[in-house]
């Protein structure tokens, strides 16, 4: 029963930081990626269809993306959803094609990034800590329940204390990262 908990707990803490790898790697930094544009939805014959379902993402230069879309009726769709988007950048229709050049981030813009980086690595850490909390919870309910000892007790909680430190440091090395990623020049 210990086992199962632990375990769950463990595959819950993998997702959050998952979620938190996800979330980190759309945000924007000094080198044009597709990841910054694949998931903006667009209003597709009346349904929100993610941008990578619809056109071809490339980078022609390290400041620049350019996308193809399959269909050339979706691109004032696909470049109206990207200046609705929080990019900040304003699309360049080309014939068939939309480019989107990234100016060089600012000094203030970089600051401004990371200090929201640094609040959804708090975010991922908050929701590890409550996956740790919940796991808690069950672990007492056992011992309360007689269905264990208050060693193992001891020993689960001590277990379930090891892996929440795994997946908080693995959240706060993904920050550093990130954050490093957007005060590179």
């Amino acid at each position: 029963m210990v086992d199962e908990i632990l375990g769950e707990a463990e595959e819950r803490m993998g997702k959050a930081i998952d979620f938190l790898k996800r979330d980190l790697s759309m945000m924007r930094t000094g080198r044009a990626s597709p990841v910054l544009v694949e998931n903006i939805k667009v209003e597709y014959y009346g349904v929100p269809t993610p941008l990578k379902q619809i056109a071809s993402i490339t980078v022609p230069e390290a400041r620049q993306l350019l996308i193809q879309p399959w269909d050339k009726n979706s691109i004032p769709s696909i470049e109206k959803a990207i200046v609705k988007s929080d990019l900040g950048v304003m699309p360049s229709v080309d014939k068939d094609v939309i480019r989107i050049n990234f100016p060089p981030l600012t000094e203030e813009r970089r600051k401004e990034l990371v200090r929201v980086v640094r609040k959804r690595v708090e975010d991922g850490k908050i929701a590890i800590r409550n996956v740790r909390r919940d796991a808690l919870e069950d672990i007492r309910k056992l011992y309360k329940d007689k269905k264990i000892s208050e060693d193992e007790e001891r020993r689960a909680i001590e277990r379930l204390q090891k892996i929440t430190d795994r997946f908080i440091d693995e959240a706060t090395k993904l920050g550093k990262l990130k954050e490093e990623e957007i005060m590179e020049e």
